[in-house]
């Protein structure tokens, strides 16, 4: 038996003692009993251990396994102090007293003195946009944004039974979890299309939704330039859960197939400390990636910082010039040893991502999830975020999804939309909170935004109130209310749109311009514009049903029914099922009413 196990054994055996009640004229109780017994031992086991350290040191080994003593030290008192805080437990029967002692299984009994780990997700705190006065601030600038993470995250927690937190919900990445089928490119003399479309509002027909959708160029998985990648894996201890490690490891699994010759594979893990687990790796060789990636093994704590400065020394050793160089980063949550200040991280990912290394961030599992750090270094490192709650997600993200994740043909991309205070009163985007932009940053080629990758689609929408209407939010201001355009100003025009974009490995940004037309307005919206309506309910909803007046869940329900068209991977009927499902927990009855045509 080594030292170690001698000294714990000793310990558990200890406090096992004091835990089984013996009849004695003068009885303690055995709280009280069990404490002194598990006082005793860890003092004998820290005697114990240094006595070992000492032996150490004079025989000239101590370096090797130092740790040892300390380690014996510190669990015995940690353990002390668990029991002593821990409610006594109830006297198990005689019988199984006895085989836990024949079998020398000393360490059963214990899980009834933990209690289950709190629960120390983290979510950044956010307020809906305000609803603005055009004729004050008629221009709207804010960054692109391709993350999905906090649909599929929320849905998890709906699936689980719980209502989801407010600041979890993040309407734009509700949105851009769908594809809404706009318009392609048709040629790459530009990276992508952009397409508006204007209708009723659904929840208040005095106001009007501005569609904004944006499609890049698609490019064949066979055309991919060659991709440098590096797996950056959380190990530490609590990844050992089924849906942490182990969907994981499944989820890359996945990938490993689409890898090619040309392509470049790095695994490096960390937990206590970082580790190369497979240096940088043909993409073809298939089954020294996958033994790789099978043999991982969760434990120790989470040190994120040297893992990422690992991670980015692999991704610049196998750099490829005019490929993909990109960090992936999987974990379940925070960085609690090494560099765990989020400015600290924010500032080594910017870096990298200068040097033209982007940074992937995929989140995992449930309780200590953090959601705030994941989506913004994936903002800093130039990528996109997803949450994989399931082997069908970690599909959609790293396989079907694959060229969007990896290849980007467009950086910085940023929106500016002016609007005509001749035609609308009031504005209101919707999501994109923590995306919004100073109105002199659009032009600043130094801010950064956004990315879109291969056919990725962006969707944004408006809520505006036209002028005339009796539907505005704002009240009445008694000085200098009136339109700042003099009578009879241009009413042909609801707003003017403007595009700014870099192409990859340029520094500076450019141009496209679209005015919308006040004649584009119709009473039919397309069947996207519709579901798309309903998606952005569905979260405004979630996080408390300020925004769309008296629209119900049913009501959301019927829009997104009436418009669920295509559907090859059920995404939109899951969706529906969702629906349900959140309208059950807000203890919201359903009314089967058909479908409206034009709804």
């Amino acid at each position: 038996m080594s030292h170690r196990r001698y000294c714990l054994t000793l310990l558990a055996v200890a406090v096992l003692a004091g835990c089984t009640s013996s009849p004695t004229t003068n009885r303690v109780t055995p709280a009280n009993d069990a404490a002194a017994a598990a006082g005793a031992a860890a003092s004998a086991a820290e005697a114990e251990a240094a006595r070992h350290d000492s032996t150490l040191q004079e025989s000239g080994t101590l370096d090797s396994i130092v740790v040892s003593g300390s380690r014996v030290r510190a669990e015995a008192k940690q353990a002390l102090e668990n029991f002593a805080h821990a409610p006594p437990p109830p006297s198990p029967p005689a019988p199984a007293s006895m085989a836990y002692r024949s079998l020398g299984v000393v360490a059963a009994p214990m899980p009834s003195l933990q209690t289950a780990p709190a629960n120390t997700e983290k979510y950044a705190a956010r307020d809906d946009n305000p609803v603005h006065r055009t004729s004050v601030e008629p221009v709207s600038t804010f960054s692109v944004d391709v993350d999905t993470g906090s649909y599929s995250n929320v849905r998890r927690m709906l699936r689980e039974g719980t209502r989801p937190p407010a600041d979890a919900v993040r309407a734009e990445e509700f949105i851009n979890y769908f594809r809404y089928g706009h318009a392609a490119p048709t040629d790459r003399s530009r990276p992508f299309r952009v397409t508006t479309e204007l209708a009723p509002a659904p929840w208040n027909e005095k106001r009007q939704l501005l569609m904004i959708g944006i499609r890049g160029y698609d490019v064949p998985k066979a055309t991919l330039p060659p991709a440098n990648l590096v797996f950056l894996l959380d190990t530490s201890g609590s990844m050992e859960s089924p849906d942490k490690l182990p969907l994981l490891k499944q989820s890359f699994a996945q990938l490993v197939p689409q890898l090619r010759r040309q392509d470049r594979v790095s695994i490096v893990v960390y937990a206590g400390s970082a580790g190369l687990v497979l240096p940088p790796t043909p993409g073809d060789r298939h089954d020294e990636i996958l033994a790789s990636l099978d043999r991982l093994q969760a434990g120790g704590s989470t040190n994120g910082g040297d893992g990422i400065r690992l991670a980015y020394a692999m991704a610049k050793q196998a750099y490829v010039p005019d490929g993909v160089n990109r960090v992936i980063l999987a974990t379940d949550g925070d960085f609690n040893v090494g560099t765990v200040s989020q400015d600290a991280l924010e500032t080594m990912v910017g870096d990298q991502r200068k040097s033209g290394i982007a940074l992937t961030t995929l989140g995992f599992g449930t309780g200590n999830y953090n959601d705030a750090m994941a989506e913004r270094l994936a903002d800093v490192g130039d990528g996109n975020h997803a949450y994989i709650d399931t082997l069908q997600e970690g599909r959609k993200v790293l396989v079907e999804e694959m060229q969007s994740t990896l290849l980007t043909i467009a950086r910085d991309v940023k929106i500016q939309v002016e609007f005509n205070p001749a035609v609308v009163s009031e504005y209101r985007l919707i999501g994109y909170e923590n995306r919004v932009l100073n109105n002199e940053d659009f032009a600043n080629d130094k801010v950064d935004a956004g990315d879109i990758g291969a056919g990725h689609e962006v969707t944004a929408l408006y809520e505006i109130t036209p002028v005339g209407s009796d539907a505005t939010r704002l009240p009445v201001l008694r000085y200098g209310d009136k339109a700042t355009t003099p009578p009879g100003g241009d009413t042909g025009e609801v707003a003017h749109l403007r595009l700014r974009y870099k192409l990859p490995g340029d520094d500076a940004s450019k141009l496209i311009e679209a005015p919308i037309a006040t004649g584009s307005l119709t009473r039919q919206p397309s069947e996207a514009f519709r579901f798309a309506t309903a998606v952005a309910a569905y979260a405004d909803l979630l996080r408390g049903g300020q925004r769309i007046e008296n629209w119900s869940w049913n009501d959301v329900t019927r829009t997104a029914r009436g418009a669920s068209g295509s559907d090859p991977h059920g995404l939109r009927a899951e969706f529906i099922g969702l629906l349900d499902q959140a309208r059950r927990m807000a203890g919201v009855q359903q009314v089967d009413t058909p479908a409206i045509a034009g709804e």
